[in-house]
């Protein structure tokens, strides 16, 4: 068993972390914190293999916080360590701001600079990350990053502040800064010694685009127009902004249409993927009886018993498909077949829809046909 230490573990990247290595079962990992005495720390540095080290102060009440908590706290490890003859791997999570002159940077610094100097006298193999500005799930808005900020404000409904939309920001994603630091505590070079992590590839963004990507989260829900989740970025954004809702909020209703056959309601659309709607349909009731030219669909019936008929428009072969909620069998709408869906059952029909395109009123591509000629 590795013998892990994480300070600062009830932090943003601490709470991220711990979990991810609880899920690991070569790993024995203890957490220090704030709310821990130094009887702890010391028992916890005693012991441990690896230590990762990110507590810190970044936001305090007070600039004299700063030597304290950052370059202080670093010191009383490293003379805690050299008390004990021990020489852990240590991991040091730093900052971009190591390398400007103000009060946090240099706190920063001079907290790389300690490790250095235990390095340099104990042999041990030191590894200093600069993060960029970190986002993903269990951040502090007002506290960590602009991306919890922003995603906080709008998934609560209260409105953004934005002094200079255009000033650009780089980002990085908690679960990759977890992978980063996984990987090298397991990494074991031959001649341990003080170095600086590789830079991490992230994400830049301007503010304003940031939060007009954040906004659109919430205005899914009455588009129901899914983000690009293609894009890395927008999908861990996304990922960040769902996981800003409060409880209650997860869940929310649809805009359904109803009339004398049943109702139907979209649930997401886009503009790559189509959009998936659901329809309840009363028995005996027949939807459809229209074509397409290029549009496709599927037709999945979840609950009840369904009639699917297809008619080739060229040769009028028909084909029918009787099918069931409990055979999970989806039926492909070719174009240039007008088709129609039935309830044949006694009880409502469910049915779940996909289309290849988002519908657009202005070119609908729907042809009104009966199936039966």
């Amino acid at each position: 068993m590795i013998r892990v230490l994480i300070t600062g573990s009830a932090g943003f990247v601490g709470r991220n972390l711990m979990q991810a290595l609880s899920e690991q079962g070569d790993l024995e990992v203890s957490g220090y914190d704030t709310a821990d005495g130094p009887e702890q720390l010391s028992a916890a540095l005693a012991t441990a293999d690896v230590v990762v080290h990110l507590a810190g102060v970044n936001r305090p009440t007070h600039s004299e916080e700063f030597e304290q908590g950052n370059t202080g706290f670093t010191k009383l490890m490293c003379d805690t360590l050299r008390e004990f003859g021990r020489t852990p791997k240590i991991i040091m999570s730093s900052s971009i701001q190591a390398a400007l002159e103000n009060p946090y940077g240099i706190s920063k610094r001079e907290a790389e600079a300690e490790l250095e100097r235990f390095a340099a006298d104990t042999g041990s193999e030191v590894v200093v990350f600069r993060f960029k500005n970190i986002f993903g799930k269990w951040s502090r808005p007002e506290y960590n990053s602009v991306v919890a900020t922003f995603c906080y404000r709008v998934s609560h409904g209260i409105p953004l502040t934005i002094d200079d939309p255009g000033r650009e920001m780089e980002l990085v994603y908690v679960d990759d800064v977890v992978a980063a630091i996984t990987h090298e505590m397991r990494n074991r070079p031959e001649e341990p010694r003080f170095r600086f992590a590789e830079e991490m590839l992230g994400f830049c963004v301007s503010l304003g685009d940031l939060a007009d990507t954040i906004r659109s989260f919430r205005a899914m829900r009455e588009t129901c127009v899914l983000p690009e989740l293609g894009d890395r970025f927008t999908s861990y954004l996304y990922s960040t902004y769902v996981s800003f809702l409060d409880g209650p909020d997860t869940a929310y209703g649809l805009d359904a249409k109803s009339d004398e056959r049943g109702s139907l309601a979209e649930f997401v659309k886009s503009s790559h993927g189509g959009q998936i709607f659901v329809s309840r349909t009363k028995p005996g009731v027949t939807r459809g009886n229209h074509y397409h030219h290029s549009k496709t669909e599927k037709f999945l019936v979840v609950e009840g018993r369904a009639l699917v008929r297809l008619r080739h428009l060229q040769t009028n072969e028909i084909v029918e498909h009787e099918i069931a909620g409990s055979d999970y069998r989806v039926v492909d709408i070719p174009p240039g077949y007008t088709h129609s869906i039935e309830n044949i059952g006694e009880s409502e029909l469910v049915v779940l829809f996909w289309a290849s395109e988002m519908f657009d009123p202005s070119a609908p591509d729907t042809y009104f046909c009966e199936v039966s000629h």
